[in-house]
């Protein structure tokens, strides 16, 4: 059975280089979506990287001041919050230039993709779907500002 009866007969008979260019141009394709994904990882380390940060300043900030109101502790109520509400800023600014290098990263990968497309370089079956990560990231900074807000105003759900 010739490699065209496999097929059914359906496609005509490519050369070995045409071959070789179709499956470096789906290779190449593939690297896109490789990237992409591999500045998703990236961003999800910034975002477990933050949220411990503005956990735990917020379980800091929260922890000595319920400590200072119950009478527990004397003083140094101040420099609790201070540390805690520092770590929370840190945790929040962290979120912030980590959403936007991802976001100008993946504007840049979506430039070069469509450029490649466009030459008939790649193929551009495959899309680029919205990011559930920079989703996530986007909710816990509105959180970790809420939080920062409550902790030092005393306003907000959790003040």
């Amino acid at each position: 059975m010739t490699p065209d009866e496999r097929r059914g007969g359906l496609e005509p008979q490519q050369s070995s280089d045409e071959t070789s260019v179709e499956l470096s141009s789906r290779r190449t394709g593939m690297s896109f979506q490789r990237t992409r994904l591999s500045a998703e990882r990236t961003l999800m380390s910034v975002i477990r990287t933050a949220l411990s940060l503005i956990g735990f300043g917020f379980t800091v900030a929260q922890f000595f001041t319920k400590a200072k109101e119950s009478g527990l502790l004397r003083g140094g109520e101040h420099a609790a919050r201070n540390f805690g509400s520092a770590m929370m800023i840190l945790g929040i600014a962290l979120l912030v230039i980590g959403i936007v290098y991802h976001v100008l990263f993946m504007l840049e990968l979506r430039r070069r993709r469509r450029a490649l497309v466009a030459e008939g370089l790649i193929h551009g079956q495959s899309g680029f779907p919205p990011s559930m990560t920079l989703i996530t990231a986007i909710l816990l900074l509105l959180v970790g500002i809420v939080g920062i807000v409550s902790v030092l105003f005393r306003k907000g759900p959790f003040g």
